[in-house]
């Protein structure tokens, strides 16, 4: 783990109780159970379908793309921010600006987004943690399981993640940064994609069949 991934996982951590003013901030507690435990969860589930991809995803592939090392390095303090901001708007209001009943809602979103990512990362070997063209293990076109109805189903994932965190957080200021974390990853979509149709092989053709990106009959 590098010290940049260590440094913003610490600031995701403590910096939302430091822009609230207290530890006592229920709300951001329960966010950070859920989410540690919905990560736990996910990793268990990739570990016993996919066992070699967790061992490859612990370093990055030396012809990854250039502009996707500046997209994870902006990334996850993005995602960090949505936490900040709530902690921020929990400073300002004394509690919740969502109703109480959103939370309930973020929740499923959560785990529906975890469920989604999970099972692309169970049936794609090739799921990386950065882009690139795997040449050196035969990367080829995997069209199983979610793939067979979007193209970038761990997307998918990630993106109800950082829309689900408002709601988890019941903080209305914290849609903000969640909206900029989920349009940074449509931005990643958008480059993967127009990557892998240039040089993997089969992939225009897949394209062909299975026409959306990220959400069926929108994009």
């Amino acid at each position: 783990m590098s010290a940049w991934t260590i440094a913003t996982l610490a600031a995701w951590a403590v910096s939302p109780f430091v822009a609230a003013g207290t530890a006592r901030a229920p709300i951001l507690w329960a966010h950070h159970a859920v989410v540690v435990l919905g990560v736990l969860v996910h990793g268990r589930y990739v570990a016993r379908r996919n066992p070699a991809l967790r061992i490859r995803r612990r370093t990055i592939g030396g012809d990854t793309k250039r502009w996707d090392l500046a997209w994870v390095a902006a990334f996850w303090p993005l995602m960090a921010a949505i936490a900040v901001v709530a902690g921020m708007d929990h400073a300002a209001h004394g509690g919740r600006t969502l109703p109480a009943a959103a939370w309930a809602a973020g929740l499923a979103a959560f785990a529906g987004a975890m469920a989604v990512s999970a099972r692309a990362m169970a049936v794609n070997p090739f799921f990386e943690g950065t882009v690139r063209i795997q040449r050196d293990v035969g990367q080829r076109v995997v069209d199983d399981g979610p793939y067979r109805v979007v193209r970038h189903p761990g997307y998918v994932g990630l993106a109800g993640w950082a829309l689900a965190s408002p709601l988890l957080l019941l903080s209305a200021r914290a849609i903000v940064p969640a909206v900029a974390a989920a349009a940074w990853v449509v931005l990643r979509t958008a480059l993967e994609d127009a990557t892998l149709r240039r040089e993997l092989d089969g992939y225009a053709e897949y394209a062909r069949r299975v026409r959306w990106r990220l959400v069926p009959g929108v994009w």
